[in-house]
């Protein structure tokens, strides 16, 4: 019995079903240091409500979390995010938002698996976290784009500043969104799915 004392368990919202149309689904990944967006996000673009593994920050944590920039910040992602968009009515992304402290990234592996592609989220005020994020998405040959989350607080540079600090090739794509935004997440998606297109058509990406 349910908690309403029913025979039936209750089922997902009309919302959350799979459109019939739908043909193909893409896995993508949502990676990123600690409090750089990624499950506001997930949550933001995710059509169907969204899975997080949010616990609260304890005193465990001092001394080995980086929370520079999101001293604010109680909470923090310890598995993934997951949530579901329709790019267009044959095809469905399913996005994992991974944990951003560093002593949860050995579960980023297994998030990995079967992944497309991913968004690197990045944020100026810790901008160095973003070359070991980078680094492992190149080890396992995920091709990624990169995102600057423009947080109010943030110093704001010309993306070709950002790119030439970050030692990014010219033909990785990087935008500058707010994720708190659903278009804005959505069109980084866009950007996203755009570059893995380009490089099928290559045959970079098989």
């Amino acid at each position: 019995m349910d908690y309403n004392g029913s025979d039936t368990l209750p089922g997902p919202r009309a919302e959350d079903h799979l459109p019939h149309t739908a043909q193909v689904a893409a896995k993508i990944v949502v990676v990123g240091g600690f409090g750089v967006g990624k499950t506001t996000m997930v949550g933001s673009v995710s059509e169907i409500r969204p899975l997080t593994t949010e616990e609260t920050m304890t005193q465990a944590g001092i001394g080995i979390d980086d929370n520079y920039g999101s001293e604010s910040k109680t909470a923090t992602t310890v598995a993934m995010d997951f949530g579901r968009i329709s790019i267009t009515d044959q095809l469905v992304l399913y996005l994992f938002g991974t944990p951003g402290q560093q002593r949860f990234w050995f579960l980023w592996n297994g998030l990995f698996e079967g992944a497309l592609g991913a968004v690197v989220l990045a944020d100026t005020r810790r901008l160095e976290v973003s070359f070991d994020v980078m680094g492992r998405l190149e080890e396992r040959g995920v091709p990624f784009v990169v995102a600057v989350n423009s947080f109010p607080d943030a110093p704001r540079y010309p993306l070709p500043e950002l790119r030439s600090a970050l030692d990014l090739s010219e033909e990785i794509p990087m935008v500058e969104c707010d994720v708190r935004r659903r278009a804005s997440s959505r069109d980084v998606l866009l950007t996203l799915m755009r570059y893995l297109h380009s490089l099928t058509m290559t045959g970079s990406l098989r």
